[in-house]
This record gives C-alpha cells, structure tokens and sequence, in this order.
C-alpha cells in the first residue's frame, strides 16, 4: 500500500474552475480514496467525475453520502456563487443549519467558517486544498521575465495596504491601483468582474496593478486568493502592466501557463511577502 493510500479517504466538496479536478487527479496519481460531491451548477459536469451531486443547501444530504462513503478529510475547492436566501432549496439541516446563522451579518469568509464549524461538528477533519497541492501556493519573488518599476512598486505596496484594510472587514481579496489611486475593490463580484470595470477607469500614464492578498483573518482551508491563466489575459485585455500576490498564501492554478501568459503579454507577476515594497 502506498503511503497515500493510507491517508484517511478524502472528499472533495467541488465548485467550479479548474481546482477540483487538479485535487481528484492528484488523488488518482498518489492512490489516496476519494469521494467526490459536485455542487450542481457549479462544478462543470462534462469534466469532472463526481460520486454524487447536490445542490447547495442539501447539507443533510452532503454528510449522509460522506458518512456512507466512510470519508474522514474533507476539502472544500472551487468557485461557489454565494446565493440568496431566497434561492437556497434546503434540506432540513440545511434549514438548521441556516436557522443558526439567521442575523448574523456574515461575509464570505466569516460564512465559510461557519459551514466549516458545521462539518467538523459532523465528525469531519476539514483540510486545504494547499495542505494535497502545495505546489500550487505562490512563491516569494519576480516570476518571468518582467519585473515592476519604482511606481508599481508603490501601487503593490498601496494594493496591500488597501487590501488588508477590506480583507479585515470581510470584503474582497483584490485591489486595482493605478499610480496611488484605487480604482476598484473586489466585492461580491469576483475578480473578473472587479478587472473590467476598472478598464473604464483608467488613467493616462504608468498602468495599473492588480493585487491580491488573503484577508487578515481568512479560513484559510477555504477560500484562499486564486489566480489562473485567465487572469493573465483580463489583466491584459484591461490594460494592466502586472499582477502581485501575496506570496505563500495563492494558489496559481497553472503556474508555468500564467508565467508564460505574463511574458507573453509583457505583464510582470510578483509574489511578494510582508515588508517588501513597502507592504
């Protein structure tokens, strides 16, 4: 038997993008059992391999086949829409479940932290998906062959200033400056969204910086920064000079695709730490 294959058998708890299927294919090289739930209308289903699937809010249903399938870990991994209350079709600890929340003004964080309190409370020992991939987690340093200049240097080290003080509060993980000035935060809207609606904004000269860095407080089992080859390409598309990540604390989804990307587009990626550029 493998040493994997003597790890506790892993569930994987799958929204969308790329990072669940990189976890199930680490799981099938290494021989570690593996069981995984696909969140309907997120997880792509023509790509990934899912055990069962269930909607968000099915909770009861979720630990049932968990139990059933004698998991032990669980990895929460993927993109997730938070949806309305309104549109949530629960089962009944799914209703419990939100019954116990109910008034309390969480963001996305201090609600994956819950859900994760919920599933340890189960009897599951809950894991990052950096803990199975830690190749995936950003390095410190320039990747590729462009570097940023003394004024990106000080949109980063603004970036990180801003995004410590919206991480702090539960907001977003992401900041777009463009020589001091802050075009946009993320916000519910995601990344994506956050990088073309600053391309509306921008200014004559030197290009802006997208920054993204955990929140001071962040679950880091779930929910950590994330970037990917796609970044790359609406940074670019937006008129960004480069992107800089909090170093140890990001998953590049494709880190050799995203560095070829940048070089290509003539965008630097930074991962910086603590006390670099002024952060």
């Amino acid at each position: 038997m493998s040493v994997q294959a003597s790890l506790p058998k892993l569930g994987i708890i799958a929204g969308g993008g790329a990072l669940p299927g990189l976890l199930l294919a680490a799981c099938k090289s290494t021989g570690r059992h593996h069981f995984v739930l696909g969140l309907t209308g997120f997880a792509d289903s023509a790509r990934l391999d899912a055990d069962v699937w269930l909607r968000v809010g099915e909770i009861g249903k979720a630990f049932t086949a968990l139990n059933d399938a004698a998991v032990k870990e669980v990895v929460m991994a993927g993109t997730v829409r938070r949806p309305a209350i309104a549109e949530l079709k629960t089962d009944f600890k799914g209703a419990a479940f939100l019954a116990r929340i109910a008034g309390r003004a969480l963001g996305d964080d201090g609600l994956l932290s819950a859900v994760i309190g919920e599933i340890e409370r189960e009897g599951f020992k809950v894991v990052g998906a950096d803990s199975i991939l830690s190749d995936l987690l950003a390095p410190r340093g320039v990747m590729g062959r462009h570097q940023p200049d003394t004024t990106a240097a000080s949109d980063i080290a603004r970036g990180f200033e801003v995004g410590r003080a919206i991480g702090a509060v539960d907001v977003g993980q992401a900041v777009v400056v463009q020589q001091g000035i802050v075009l946009g935060v993320e916000a519910a809207e995601g990344t994506d969204a956050l990088i073309a609606r600053c391309a509306a904004l921008a200014l004559d000269g030197p290009a802006g910086v997208l920054v993204k860095a955990k929140k001071p407080q962040q679950e880091r089992r779930a929910d950590l920064p994330t970037i990917g080859v796609m970044t790359v390409h609406n940074a670019k598309a937006a008129g960004l000079r480069g992107i800089a990540v909090e170093a140890g604390n990001t998953l590049m989804i494709g880190q050799a695709e995203i560095i070829a990307a940048a070089d290509q587009a003539g965008l630097f990626v930074v991962g910086v730490t603590p006390g670099e550029f002024g952060t």
